[in-house]
């Protein structure tokens, strides 16, 4: 039988993603052999970007076969358990805590209108869930050696980039996914409107059935060849450029590895701290209309303090929205050449993994793509808006008021109207799970699918909390402080203290016996190198 052909366009991450996980998903799916192909420039960067990821990556290596250890040796990485938000509710030192674990009493989940009954002098994410102590315990989330975990808890990781698409390549090509180092220089198109071949500078012509651009902004097949339009969402969400510093351990290191990400709010965005075993990487999001580039580098080594003072910067421009179609003809848009949210919570990294899934599972084996297409674009459309929902989230809750730029994302004008909705609605009736079943709330406007989809599908976008469910929501929901008003008019000033669950506390006692500290554990499970303290280093 012939085989179908795949090219990837553009390396990577997201390309790399893609041909490991491909492959492994449909080397053997028993109906038509698939040959898969990557082409990327020969050129490439020294050092990679730190990525924060979500625990949908473990689904990605146990798909692939990568060994946890070994992709933590190979990836310099570290492990996530949360983000740790800072600064976002007023600006006093006021924090919370996302965590990916969350422990719910059965049959009823009464922990959110206990807690909102309740003085809330306890953070709620500390009443259904140890893993925000444990964070800032600064424990690893597994036991060394063959210990079991008395807490079982959920996770993802910290990683370079660069280092992970090397890996990748490396697993991809050693099981015959094809790899070639050359520039793409032109497009050849079908007689039909389909993507026939790409011509390389090096004089090859790759054919293939299925293209999938991963060539970033650049979005050199989705945009320049096949003009897809860009949907344009930077009305809600602000930040459009991002300034990164790496901070070495060999010249600065605090003597820890914190186990979760950071996001403190500064004037004009956000900075966000990824630590890896060898580095810690900052990124100031920030709004471009509100601080120029090297304001923005003078707050950001301000922040970080007098070592980062002559440390090198780069500046990334970022670009919110999305493609109307990602995949349109015979061509799949991945990573940033499909769309872009915003750093915050790793929304973009998951948008590019979940398309590599959604992919696999709708891979057209023979000839008519249009029915995969069309469920595909629906199902990432709906993902797009429902990161791009919880996302804004984030912003628009804020009660800061001492700087133009957060002020300018409270206002209503920037909360997108199926948010509004939301909100409105949970300010009469507090979220719940059925909240997210074919989500259509009162007030909640119509807005069409900019992919148009098939005749007679004119269905806004739904939110299923395929993404950020529930448990999501209330984290950021109550750790912003949302109906606290409310709570006042509803159960009175005077209540009760908030009460802690007794089988979390009882997972905080035993988690110390069998948990290290995150750096104890790198350096025992992985060989993180033993760094010298810097004087004065701050916790």
């Amino acid at each position: 039988m012939i085989p179908k052909k795949v090219l990837i366009v553009g390396g990577g991450r997201a390309g790399w993603t893609a041909a490991a996980y491909l492959n492994a998903v449909l080397d053997e799916n028993g109906r038509r052999p698939v040959e898969i192909g990557v082409v990327e420039s020969p050129e490439i960067q020294g050092v990679g970007a730190a990525e924060a990821a979500t625990p949908n990556i473990r689904h990605i290596l146990a798909v692939i076969g990568i060994d946890e250890i070994d992709f933590l040796k190979s990836v310099n990485g570290t492990f996530k358990q949360a983000t740790k938000f800072v600064n976002w509710l007023r600006g006093t030192g006021d924090f919370y805590y996302h965590a990916f674990d969350n422990s719910r009493a059965q049959p009823i989940d009464r922990a959110a209108i206990e807690w909102l009954m309740s003085d809330r002098s306890i953070a709620f994410a500390e009443t259904v869930s140890p893993q925000p102590v444990i964070c800032d315990l600064g424990l690893a989330p597994r036991p060394l050696g063959g210990q079991s975990a008395a807490v079982p808890l959920e996770y993802a990781y910290h990683m370079d980039a660069l280092k992970f698409a090397d890996m990748l390549r490396e697993v991809a090509t050693s099981r015959g996914v094809k790899h070639h180092r050359d520039y793409v220089t032109e497009v050849d198109m079908a007689d039909n409107g389909d993507i026939a071949a790409v011509l390389t500078k090096a004089g090859q012509r790759l054919e293939a059935d299925l293209f999938i651009d991963c060539t970033g902004s650049a979005a050199l097949l989705i945009d320049k060849q096949l003009g897809v339009k860009w949907v344009d969402c930077s009305q809600w969400l602000l930040c459009d450029r991002e300034v990164v510093m790496n901070v070495d351990y060999e010249d600065h290191y605090s003597g820890y590895v914190r186990p979760y990400t950071t996001a403190t709010a500064l004037s004009a965005g956000w900075v966000r701290e990824i630590p890896l075993q060898n580095r810690k990487t900052l990124g100031y999001v920030h709004c471009s209309r509100y601080i120029d580039e090297e304001d923005a580098r003078h707050e950001m080594r301000a922040f970080e303090g007098r070592h980062a003072q002559s440390l090198e910067t780069h500046t990334v421009n970022l670009k919110v929205g999305h493609r109307a179609k990602t995949w349109a003809r015979n061509c799949v848009s991945l990573g940033h050449s499909g769309g872009f949210i915003d750093p915050l919570e790793s929304a973009s990294l998951y948008l590019s993994d979940l398309g590599t899934v959604t992919l696999a599972e709708h891979f057209p084996f023979d000839d008519d793509m249009a029915p995969f297409a069309f469920r595909y674009n629906r199902i990432m459309a709906n993902r797009y808006y429902e990161i791009l929902d919880f996302i804004n989230m984030h912003y628009c809750l804020t009660k800061r008021a001492d700087t133009e730029f957060w002020r300018e994302v409270a206002k209503p004008e920037r909360i997108n109207d199926r948010l509004k909705a939301k909100l409105d609605f949970w300010k009469f009736k507090i979220p719940s799970k059925s909240d997210f079943v074919d989500q259509r709330l009162p007030r909640q406007p119509e807005m069409p699918l900019p992919s148009g989809g098939l005749p007679g599908d004119h269905r806004s976008p739904v939110d299923t909390a395929a993404v950020f469910g529930l448990e999501s929501y209330e984290s950021i929901l109550y750790g912003m402080q949302f109906l606290a008003d409310e709570c006042n008019d509803w159960f009175g000033t005077r209540r009760p203290p908030t009460r802690v669950p007794n089988y979390i506390i009882d997972d905080l006692k035993r988690a110390p016996g069998t948990l290290p500290p995150h750096e104890v554990w790198l350096k025992n499970a992985i060989g993180m190198p033993d760094y010298r303290v810097s004087p004065g280093a701050r916790r």
